[in-house]
């Protein structure tokens, strides 16, 4: 599949070894973002084929959906295939949606941070955990810019690894506005949530919160997101201590055409993470028209606006009263509603790829 000429369209590639056919995450903004990239005239770096661009073959045993193996072989690739690619295509930058890239390889690149939340929570024996602390360190600091999805992030850049404000672009992110949307459907009494179960994403304390609503036997909590055989018989254990156990829905992965469905439904979206890099979630909720509640911390704040409550994510009383005040007033959770559907209005994937554009020009031919 290596359709590639030696014309000017090479001068610009893109690393998009990370994408596969189910995308998640990170790999959901590479394939969000590349096609508003075009106006570049990019190479693409893919096991997949996009017809109206030039593409070059790589492996397709770099993504995700290996696990650690694919990561692992991805970290090899980049340091050592890619310099080669890169020279073969007489390249002039290098843009990874990942933060990763060819170190002490004579490569000009720009990269993309999505968060640094295994440094913030580290996990004992979590290969991520080195990775973050030495690896990506290195990328920032040889990168010619850097592009990263919040003010927060950009923050703990220059937190962490002192890097110069001026070398950081935030851009916001976007979510599908075809998929995400408000679908006039009748609301069920419950309460959602939306991601993984590490620790982080604080359901232990949202599971309390919910335990402490005085008409709690009127309500349910539903929990969207993958079963983690580490975490989760810890928060199952939790409710039935608490006796809600019959309250307290965990629903395992939720598929994409369905999510919005379930969001729709739902009385609030309720998202009481202690970091996020950008918070895609909430930003999908408020696209339904469905009130949410959040976060005071990280970028939380940055994707809401005044369309949220938001609470402090260590005290579970505010996270309550957050709920109670969903079920009790009706004009606040309407005005939370036509706030919300506002405010998604203000994102979207082609503002996300323009601003990437005029980034990534200020470094092709200079």
């Amino acid at each position: 599949m290596n359709t590639v000429n030696n014309s000017l369209s090479n001068q610009l590639i893109i690393n998009l070894s990370i994408l596969f056919s189910q995308p998640t995450g990170i790999s959901n903004y590479a394939k969000n973002l590349f096609p508003y990239l075009k106006s570049l005239q990019p190479t693409l770096l893919t096991s997949q084929n996009y017809r109206e661009f030039n593409c070059y073959q790589v492996p397709n045993n770099l993504t995700p959906a290996d696990g650690t193996k694919g990561h692992f072989n991805r970290i090899i690739w980049t340091q050592f295939e890619l310099p080669q690619i890169y020279k073969k295509l007489k390249s002039q930058l290098l843009f990874s949606p990942i933060s990763e890239a060819p170190l002490y390889a004579n490569c000009r690149f720009v990269v993309m941070v999505h968060d640094f939340i295994p440094l913030r929570f580290p996990k004992r024996f979590s290969p991520l955990t080195p990775y973050h602390r030495y690896y990506v360190p290195q990328v920032l600091k040889q990168a010619e810019h850097i592009i990263c999805n919040s003010q927060a992030t950009a923050k703990d850049m220059v937190d962490f690894f002192q890097i110069p404000s001026n070398k950081i672009t935030p851009i916001l992110l976007a979510c599908d506005r075809t998929q995400f949307q408000f679908l006039d459907l009748p609301k069920r009494n419950y309460f959602l949530y939306i991601g993984r179960q590490d620790p982080y994403k604080n359901l232990q304390r949202l599971i309390t919160a919910f335990s402490a609503l005085p008409n709690r036997n009127d309500y349910e909590l539903w929990l969207a997101g993958p079963y983690d055989q580490r975490y989760s018989p810890l928060l199952e254990i939790q409710t039935q201590e608490l006796g809600i156990n019959h309250l307290v829905k965990f629903l395992n992965y939720v598929s994409y055409d369905k999510l919005p469905i379930i969001i729709n439904q739902a009385i609030a979206l309720v998202f009481p993470s202690l970091w996020e890099g950008f918070g895609l979630p909430v930003l999908e909720a408020m696209a339904c028209g469905t009130p949410v509640i959040t976060s005071n911390i990280s970028s939380l704040p940055e994707v809401a606006g005044d369309a949220a409550i938001l609470i402090n994510p260590y005290n579970s009383g505010e996270i309550t009263a957050a709920m109670q005040t969903i079920i009790n007033d009706s004009e606040t959770t309407k005005q939370l509603s036509a706030k919300g559907l506002k405010r998604a209005n203000q994102f979207s994937w082609e503002k996300t790829g323009l601003a990437t554009v005029e980034v990534l020009k200020k470094y092709l031919g200079s």
